[in-house]
């Protein structure tokens, strides 16, 4: 009978180890307390977790409440279970005009103030290129307003779009401009799209740099403004904007810890994380439901490390485990990224981030692992979804960027190796947009028996790589190779 036992294992795939690991995984998992957490964090009386929202309180207390409860202890240097941030939020004005020409702009419907003061009156224009250093010899521009094309010729993603956008608006006040104007002419990215999420409420970290110029983005698909200024067609802009209200607002990364079991291997952690934000309150939908709860993105993820922190806090293993509920991942990755620069445990003694994320799943067979072939835990990460009659496989999807879209590109640009442990699904179709971002994202709309398997596997993954002797590391070739040999002191 040993033998046939044995012969059964191998048939199904995983090895004696992690059949024992499974076992240990589901006789301490509380598929009630799981789901209990799950319909609290995706319920209405969070209101969708916006980092800028009075009910984001509601959820850090209650991640925080249950982290004690597990015996889970406080990192040194933080605030109880908190990592306070200092975020800025910068609300756009309701109402605003810009003439150009024989075309009037308004705010949202074809312009966004984007930063700056108020500012009326009538001004000489001045065209500039893209509005980089080399654009300004020979220009006099004190006094005018400059305009642009959006973004540089090798730099459009949103992350550059918005970096240049400071640095352009820097350079226009150093050179004695009144105002900056960038033209949108991206039509790939539809001008609804962008002027809804920039016309609504912004976080970011750089309180107290915004600048007083104001600067404005202008509907110009075809480039047909943007060319009038250049030939002198057009020589003057009446504007009439109200600038943007600042208001300095505290954020809270939630984190916690437990000390590894090994002499030789507890100094170095595994960091566990989910963003536990999500995007608030929204257009109706079809019910008139305006509350974005977020199951899926990232109740899902914050109760699956809330699970690992249970199970971890009875049953440690050989590394220690930090975990980590990142706030303002919607708001462009924030609270990881302060942490990136701000870390409260060393960044070269976390040695692994088992992030999750995720929009949602259209395959409940499968686990989606961002990053799964490009670190040595390739093996252990689909092992562990195996053992649950799960199968782990690769980003489907690779024209999202979503490795660099997510907190776990965070610690990678650091050079820790950092997939994202996502629900599954083959690409972004129209199961995923049916959820993605959209007040339909319930808690009743899920495959909890498929949830359930997910966060098993989620443990057990942890579990398997928190053990292994030989450090995890990126495989060669990776665009991360190289600074996490710098980061951990490799040859």
């Amino acid at each position: 009978m040993k033998n046939v036992f044995l012969s059964l294992l191998i048939l199904v795939g995983f090895s004696t180890s992690t059949f024992a690991q499974k076992k240990k995984v589901e006789k301490r998992f509380d598929r009630d307390e799981a789901e209990a957490h799950l319909t609290y964090l995706a319920s209405d009386e969070l209101m969708g977790r916006d980092p800028a929202r009075p009910e984001m309180q509601l959820a850090i207390d209650y991640i925080s409440g249950e982290l004690e409860k597990y015996g889970v202890m406080q990192v040194p240097g933080a605030d109880g279970y908190a990592q306070i941030i200092p975020f800025n939020l910068s609300s756009p004005p309701k109402s605003g005009n810009l003439k150009m020409g024989p075309e009037t702009y308004s705010q949202k419907e074809s312009m966004l103030v984007l930063d700056g003061k108020s500012l009326s009156g009538s001004f000489e224009l001045v065209d500039l290129g893209y509005g980089l250093e080399e654009d300004y010899e020979g220009k006099e521009v004190k006094g005018k307003v400059v305009v642009t094309n959006l973004g540089a010729p090798d730099q459009m993603s949103p992350a550059a779009l918005m970096a240049l956008g400071r640095k352009k608006t820097a350079l226009a006040a150093e050179n004695g401009a009144i105002a900056l104007i960038e033209m949108y002419n991206i039509p790939s990215i539809p001008w609804p799209l962008i002027a809804n999420y920039l016309s609504s409420d912004q976080l970011s970290l750089d309180q107290g740099s915004k600048s007083d110029l104001p600067y404005l983005w202008v509907k110009d698909l075809k480039s047909e403004m943007k060319n009038s200024v250049a030939k002198g067609d057009v020589k003057k802009a009446d504007l009439d904007i109200q600038g943007k209200i600042q208001k300095p607002i505290e954020g809270q990364n939630i984190l916690g810890w437990i000390e590894g079991t090994d002499k030789n291997l507890k100094d170095e952690f595994i960091m566990l994380s989910a963003h536990y934000d999500h995007v608030g309150v929204g257009n109706p939908d079809a019910e008139g439901d305006t509350i974005y709860n977020g199951a899926r993105d990232n109740a899902v993820g914050t109760v699956s490390v809330l699970n690992a922190a249970k199970y971890f806090a009875k049953r440690p293993p050989k590394r220690s485990v930090l975990f980590a509920l990142w706030t303002a991942e919607e708001k462009g990755l924030l609270g990881s990224a302060y942490f990136a620069e701000n870390p409260l445990i060393p960044l070269d003694k976390i040695i692994y981030n088992l992030n999750i994320d995720g929009a949602g799943y259209n395959d409940t067979s499968i686990i989606t692992v961002i990053g799964l072939t490009r670190t040595s835990e390739q093996e252990k990460l689909a092992e562990a979804a195996k053992a649950f009659g799960l199968e782990a496989i690769e980003d489907q999807a690779p024209e999202q960027g979503l490795f660099d879209r997510s907190d776990n590109v965070s610690f990678a640009k650091k050079g820790i190796p950092a997939p994202t442990f996502s629900l599954g699904f083959t690409a972004f179709d129209d199961e995923i947009s049916k959820y993605y971002h959209k007040a339909a994202d319930e808690v009743d709309s899920m495959d909890m028996d498929y949830v359930v398997k997910y966060w098993k596997a989620y443990i057990l993954a942890a579990e398997s790589i928190a053990n292994t002797q030989i450090q995890p590391f990126w495989l060669s070739g990776d665009k991360y190779e190289e600074v996490g040999k710098e980061l951990y002191g490799l040859e």
